[in-house]
């Protein structure tokens, strides 16, 4: 078997892991974020200054933010379970000091310190936990896209065959989650008056990119042989396609339709494209081809996989908007963005039931299809990933008014705070978007060129894998290639975030 035969036949015929593990391992991000933060309020505390040196800023943003998710994918797969319990001691242990510290200073009980965090107001025009999905989501797809060609990455969590719920399946569904809560159409002020299908114009002009992506993809994987998992998009079919496609398709959709109605286009869609597969042999088509025995012969035969799940995408994305207009009610409060957190734990709660019961009585989540349990499972765990981020930014804002003049960078600005009428004094460097922090924040740097990182990471796995034998890596070997990877790849980032540098021109 020739190498490349190998490696299709690694990343081919899986079946997935659970539910539950799936959401152990996506807790390990906000927990790190969390931890990243305490770490900054401590080091305020004990030496009266924020971290300013870039080097070490970038180095802890490594070692706390991203070397975690590398571990947890790898070696430390095994014992999942524990791993978000250990990190969630540790923070509570540093929380633990700073609060233990603070109270030598002052005698205020607890009680009352929780009723002024309540009344504490915040930056209404900056959602940092936005910012820290859509990047977590591009930095979780980037460690795995190239973890998943070495046997140290578990198999169950690679994508599925046909049916089954594997992280990287989680990660496709995510990006598209992401990319809708910050579409124009959620963007848009609602008291502006744009043309009907303005938006629909910029789609035009902002997809050129990716379908520009997606055809370098396409030549250059055919041109150098490059393994593929045929079954996953089709033949030509890429993720980069479907991004634009249902970009394309959802501004049309919302040019047409209220956008505040977009759940309701996103449940028609879903159940009718179930229905779809169910009563007719359009499910037959798509896992076995026109002749049943999976032929590839015709484009729409070759890639029936990435164009009918698009189906399936559009309604995941369509139910994000939803999500997004949602999130940018303009909410300034502590206590508001506590009910918001509460109301989309309640959301996804609705959501894992409705999975549950699409499961027992329709089909099992298939990626491959994109049918009404995948979009369910999708939008369930991105909405759990999210409020997670949500409890995660609250939780550093309470411990940031625990010590005063402590500063988080990708985290709430507090403009008020409780009993007074002026802005927070207390904060020695504002954390918005332009201030100094955000320079020396890794998190801001790949916010800034998303999918410029998102790129790099694609070329990068390429070229690793024609360089390295990565099926048969040893695991210091597989540990020290990743770390290197993923360092390269953020450094870069950082460089040009340092300088201000936005390679975005469309």
């Amino acid at each position: 078997m020739s190498d490349k035969h190998l490696k299709e036949a690694f990343i081919s015929n899986l079946n997935g892991t659970s539910l539950l593990e799936i959401s152990l391992g996506l807790s390990l991000a906000p927990l790190c974020l969390l931890c990243r933060g305490l770490l900054l309020i401590l080091y305020y505390l004990h030496y009266g200054k924020p971290l300013s040196s870039r080097k070490h800023s970038l180095l802890l943003d490594f070692l706390v933010l991203v070397s975690p998710l590398v571990l947890s994918c790898t070696i430390l797969s095994p014992v999942i379970f524990f791993v978000p319990i250990i990190i969630a001691a540790f923070c509570a242990g540093i929380f633990s000091k700073i609060y233990s510290q603070r109270r030598h200073e002052s005698r205020v009980p607890f009680r009352q310190i929780v009723q002024e965090f309540q009344k504490t107001y915040l930056d209404p025009e900056y959602i940092p936990a936005i910012t820290v999905f859509r990047v977590y989501v591009n930095l979780l797809t980037s460690i795995s896209i190239l973890a998943v060609d070495f046997p140290q990455y578990p198999r169950r969590y690679a994508k599925t065959e046909t049916y089954g719920t594997g992280v990287m399946d989680l990660g496709v569904g995510a990006f598209i989650f992401g990319n809708a809560l910050v579409c124009p159409e959620v963007r848009q002020k609602s008291y502006v008056t744009q043309p009907k299908f303005s938006n629909l114009a910029k789609q035009f002009f902002s997809i050129w990119p990716l379908i520009f992506l997606g055809v370098g993809r396409l030549l250059s994987v055919k041109s150098v042989e490059y393994h593929e998992h045929t079954s996953e998009y089709g033949v030509h079919w890429n993720f980069f396609f479907t991004l634009a496609f249902v970009r394309l398709a959802a501004s049309l959709l919302l040019a047409i339709f209220p956008k505040n109605k977009s759940w309701i286009i996103a449940i028609n869609l879903a159940v009718f494209y179930q229905l779809v597969l169910n009563t007719t042999s359009l499910k037959m088509f798509i896992l076995h081809g026109s002749n049943g025995r999976d032929t590839r012969v015709g484009f729409l035969n070759a890639n029936r996989e990435g164009l009918l799940s698009l189906f399936g995408y559009l309604a995941i994305y369509m139910a994000s908007v939803q999500v997004g207009l949602y999130l940018l009610k303009r909410r300034n409060s502590i206590r508001g963005w506590m009910e918001a957190a509460r109301f989309l734990l309640l959301a996804a709660l609705l959501l894992f039931l409705l999975l549950h019961m699409s499961q027992a009585h329709t089909d099992a989540v298939s990626r491959r299809m994109a049918n009404l349990s995948y979009c369910l499972w999708v939008l369930a765990h991105s909405l759990t990933f999210f409020t997670w981020f949500v409890v995660t930014d609250l939780t550093l804002v309470f411990t940031k008014l625990l010590v005063k003049g402590s500063s988080v960078p990708s985290c709430w600005n507090i403009v008020k705070p409780p009993y007074t009428g002026t802005r927070h004094e207390a904060e020695a460097v504002p954390t918005g978007r332009d201030s100094r922090l955000a320079h020396i924040c890794l998190i801001s740097a790949i916010n800034k060129n998303q999918l410029l990182f998102f790129l790099l990471a694609n070329v990068m796995t390429g070229t690793v894998n024609i360089l390295v034998d990565t099926i048969h890596s040893e695991t210091a070997f597989t540990l020290g290639i990743l770390h290197l990877y993923m360092f390269v790849n953020c450094l870069i980032m950082y460089i040009l975030h340092a300088k201000n540098i936005v390679l975005k021109f469309w």
